[in-house]
Order: structure tokens, then sequence, then C-alpha cells
């Protein structure tokens, strides 16, 4: 050695957690507002909108969440009819077969869940395409739900002191819908529900579907099928459930606790009775068409109504790739 120094070694220019530059609100809500707005794809069951989202996410990256209140469960894939592994794998998906079905779903946690995955996905550079046809879940995002009042440890206390079958014939004289909604054995679910009517003066059920202001930028689409082409596409995706192993589906969800959410979804009952060999397999699907013609009435009702979102038609033997392209034409991806 000649004793010179080994150089200092470079200063890091980076600044220590503590010290990092602060983002003014300003320029964090400019990058905000550059990211992707969430697409909303509804329609009927039936109309072709799990086809039409995955064929968008393939061709614009995006990522596709899940507005279905029956597709978010898991141990039922068939009968809610979720994109397979193979769509899957083609394109990220969230929700999908989620929630275990011994839980009970509503609008207000759905709201919470989605918003939370949407922004992720924005934040990414992605666009979210939230496909579903629960029209009260697609308005919890596009408008908000209206703030429910905050436990009240008094009334609360007062209410356990009651048993539950006091608790449960009080809720069905101050709030029936909420009654029919929930499971009346669940002390839990039945004393907030009592709690919201007691403190507001109104249905807990009627203020979970009141609104708050529309949030800006919403834009989406509406696949307005013929009926007679939807009743056909219901028919023949009710028999492919059949053939998918729908039967073999419900034996195992005869052996788990359902929620009462659950519970409610179409279909479940019927093929019970056809694995329980109370009904033949021709009524329960005439069975399972019908009642799944009569919600999808009423999901065209409700949609038709959002006058936020652009009217498709959608003609008979359309494909799937033509309606996608429609779409993409008409928000320029």
């Amino acid at each position: 050695m000649n004793g010179c120094r080994l150089p200092a070694p470079r200063r890091s220019l980076a600044f220590p957690p503590s010290c990092q530059p602060a983002v003014s609100p300003a320029t964090f809500e400019l990058v905000k507002s550059k990211l992707p707005l969430p697409l909303y794809l509804t329609g009927a069951t039936g109309s072709g909108k799990s086809a039409a989202a995955l064929l968008l996410a393939e061709r614009t990256g995006g990522e596709i969440i899940c507005a279905d209140a029956y597709q978010v469960y898991d141990a039922m894939p068939v009968l809610t009819a979720q994109p397979t592994p193979e769509e899957r794998a083609r394109a990220p998906h969230h929700l999908y077969g989620s929630v275990p079905v011994s839980e009970d779903m509503d609008a207000g946690r759905f709201e919470k869940t989605a918003l939370t995955i949407i922004e992720d996905v924005r934040s990414r550079g992605k666009l979210p395409i939230v496909c579903g046809g629960s029209g009260l879940y697609i308005k919890s995002l596009t408008h908000g739900l209206s703030p429910l009042p905050p436990g009240n440890p008094a009334l609360r206390q007062e209410l356990e002191a009651q048993s539950i079958y006091q608790l449960a014939e009080r809720l069905m004289e101050l709030d029936p819908g909420s009654a029919d909604q929930l499971n009346l054995e669940n002390p839990r679910h039945v004393v907030r529900a009592l709690e919201i009517c007691i403190l507001t003066g109104k249905p807990a059920s009627e203020l979970k579907q009141s609104w708050a202001m529309p949030r800006s930028g919403v834009r989406g689409v509406f696949l307005d099928c013929q009926r007679q082409d939807l009743y056909e596409r219901i028919d023949a995706r009710t028999h492919a459930m059949v053939e998918n192993g729908v039967l073999e589906e419900v034996t195992r969800l005869s052996d788990m606790e359902l929620s009462t959410t659950a519970s409610k979804t179409i279909g479940l009952w019927d093929f019970r009775a056809v694995v329980d060999e109370a009904t033949s397999l021709e009524e329960a699907v005439a069975s399972v068409q019908q009642a799944t013609r009569n919600y999808a009435k009423r999901q065209v009702t409700w949609f038709r109504r959002e006058t936020a979102f652009v009217n498709l038609e959608v003609s008979p033997g359309m494909s799937a790739a033509k309606v996608a392209k429609r779409i993409a034409d008409i928000f320029g991806f």
C-alpha cells in the first residue's frame, strides 16, 4: 500500500422514508384523473356479458370484476355459471367464487370490496371491467350507498337482553323486508337491523337501497337482447348446467351450511329436489328456466332505467366478438 486512501463511498441521493418528498394533493388528483375509469358491462342473465367482458379484457389488457350477487360464492360455479378455469386463465378475474357459501353478502359489503379492487386495478394502469347483472351491486358502485348510523352501545345492550324470538318478532313488525332477507336465527344480524330501524325511524331494508350522490365519470353498457333470443339463451344455459355437473355440485352443497343469500340462488332447490328424488330432472329444468326468465325480466326493467349506460342492442346470433368490438368502438378501446 502506498498510503493512498480509498475514495469514500458515494452517498445515495435517495431520500429516507421519513424525508420522502410529499406529493401535493393537486398532483395526486391529476395522476388519479388520468387512470382508466371503470367500464360497467351489464345486462340480463344469459345476455353474453361474460364472453364480451373476456374479449374486451384481452383486447385492452383489462381485468374483470364480478358484480353478480351469486357468482361471488364458492362451491357453486356451475349453478351460477361462473367463468371456467380456462376462461380465467385468459385474463385476470376478481371476486368470482371468493365468498364462502356460509356467509351472507349484501350491497354494502360488495361496495367496499369491489371499490378496493377497482382502485388497485386502476393504480396499475389497467382497465377495470365490472361485469354483472345485479343492479343493486352495480348501483352501489356508480352512486354509493347512503351511510347507515353507527352502533349505539346502550340500545344494543337493551336489544341483546331479549330472546332471539322476541327480536325476530319485533323485526317482522318494524321491517318485514329485512325479516325476509336475514337469517332470523342470527342475533347479530337481527340486532343490527333493529338498531338501524330504531335509530332512523325507517326500515333498514329501505335505507340499504337508498343512494348517495352519483359518482362522476360513470360509463357503461347495457346489453339489450330481444326477449325470445334471451329466453332461448337461458334455456340453453340451463341444459348446459346439467351437462356440466350441476347435480353433483348440488349434492356436495347439501352437506354445507348455506347463508340466507346463498340459499336464494336460482336452481338450487329445484336441482336439490332431483337429487332427493322428489321431482324429475325435466320438471326441475323447466322450473329453473322459468325462474331465470322471471329474474331476467326484473334485470331488464332495472337497467333500462339506468340512463348513464349506453343501450347496446344485441341481435339474435350476434357473436361475442362482434359485441366486444361494438363496445370497444363506442369507448375508443
